[in-house]
């Protein structure tokens, strides 16, 4: 049979091989033989999982992790401030002891932070001051903020560094629809948007030279490959995992995954931790956090996408409970949102956010970085709050512990910055 431009090498090389939803059905045949292939590690350890949020469209990080006691903040948000002394008791932060408080969206995390696991970093960014959506997604996948062009993605050079066991085809998975720009790289990487579901994709586009039979062929031979040196134990586990079926996975007792598009993320990418295939970089997404209308406090739109949000991170803690010590989970968005808010009740692109990090090993309940005094003058362009961690910094700060990866200048080129102590070693 004809494959057109398909075959083993550039399965192993490509950039944007990617798999998608296709109809309805259950799982083919040859995905429980290929899990069934891609065992971890013959020495028997587990692989360190690094799981990564991509929150599209900018969150505000200063609604999701306010200071207590700024004036001004209801000063600069007469609609949107939430404040300790809000007449109406839902529209109160949390208050995380530390002059902080989180958005109430995010109450499903608080024993998470409380706990010690979670962490929040404040005033992270990027340096390029950029505004476009496009632009800032793209400088942040790349982890190259001045550099338009850049071929990979800061994710699949982290997997290139690191000292990874034995390949497998499943180190890297995106569950979404498009592999990410920041898994585009020399390491084989999937975009799969539903386990129970495949066909063949490239990068935006469908290739019509390849059947789900020829696929199946170049996969099986190529995992076979791979493993051709595995000892009796990965062969064992192959045995084992053949009778994996994505379809009928239940998540651990109290694992409560919201419905949509991110829970349903989130709950593959526990199932492929637990099924022990070897995953290494586990990718979903998010979106709706442009809010410029309609923003709201205790409810509107940034409160459902922060809830949703809350709930599918908590329901994915409590499904891994024997794999945490694993797994790192970060959150990361473009850019952060003006302090003071606009004429259509929300506000407009800013600077810099926040992100959450989750593992056992992080240094957690705390608020990492911080926000300046709400004070027009204190503010970036008088309208801001100022970058105050460089996004790499945390990025190779996690890469680095968790991963292994030791060349940050390798990870982000032309960055000579320092890491963000975040991990505990």
């Amino acid at each position: 049979m004809k494959r057109g431009p398909w075959n083993r090498r550039l399965f192993l090389k490509t950039t944007g091989l990617g798999l998608v939803a296709l109809g309805a059905g259950g799982p083919p045949r040859f995905l429980e033989r290929l899990v069934s292939q891609a065992h971890a590690d013959a020495s028997g350890r587990r692989r360190r999982t690094l799981v990564a949020i991509f929150q599209r469209g900018a969150m505000d990080g200063l609604m999701a992790v306010p200071p207590l006691e700024d004036a001004g903040l209801k000063e600069l948000r007469p609609r949107l401030a939430m404040t300790p002394r809000a007449s109406d008791a839902r529209a109160r932060p949390l208050d995380l002891g530390n002059g902080f408080g989180l958005h109430p969206a995010f109450e499903p995390l608080r024993g998470l932070y409380r706990d010690g696991v979670l962490a929040l970093v404040h005033g992270i960014g990027s340096p390029n001051n950029t505004r476009s959506h496009f632009d800032a997604q793209d400088f942040m996948e790349t982890g190259t903020p001045f550099r338009k062009g850049t071929d990979s993605g800061w994710l699949n050079r982290a997997l290139r560094l690191a000292p990874a066991p034995e390949p497998t085809p499943f180190r890297a998975v995106a569950l979404t629809g498009a592999l990410p720009r920041s898994l585009y790289g020399s390491e084989p990487a999937l975009a799969i948007s539903d386990l129970r579901q495949f066909r063949l994709r490239g990068r935006g586009r469908t290739s019509p030279t390849t059947s789900a039979h020829g696929f199946e062929s170049l996969y099986e031979q190529t995992a076979m490959e791979l493993l051709r040196d595995a000892g009796d134990e990965s062969f064992e586990a192959m045995r084992t995992l053949k009778e994996l079926d994505a379809s009928s996975y239940e998540p651990a007792p109290g694992a409560d995954y919201p419905d949509g598009g991110l829970g349903a993320a989130l709950k593959q990418i526990a199932f492929l931790i637990k099924s022990g295939v070897g995953l290494e970089v586990g990718f979903a997404e998010t979106g709706g956090w442009d809010t410029h209308v309609g923003q709201g406090t205790f409810q509107g739109a940034f409160a459902k996408r922060s809830r949703d949000l809350a709930r599918c991170i908590a329901a994915f803690w409590t499904d891994i409970a024997a794999h945490r010590d694993d797994v790192v989970l970060l959150t990361m968005t473009e850019f952060g949102r003006t302090v003071h808010e606009n004429g259509s009740g929300g506000t407009d692109h800013g600077r810099a956010s926040c992100s959450f990090v989750l593992g056992t090993r992080v240094d957690g309940g705390k608020v990492h970085g911080g926000v300046p005094r709400l004070r027009r003058n204190e503010l970036e362009d008088g309208r801001d709050l100022p970058v105050q961690i460089d996004f790499r910094r945390v990025f190779a700060e996690v890469a680095g512990r968790h991963l292994g990866v030791q060349q940050d200048a390798a990870l982000f080129p032309g960055w000579d910055g320092s890491r963000y102590p975040l991990l505990r070693a």
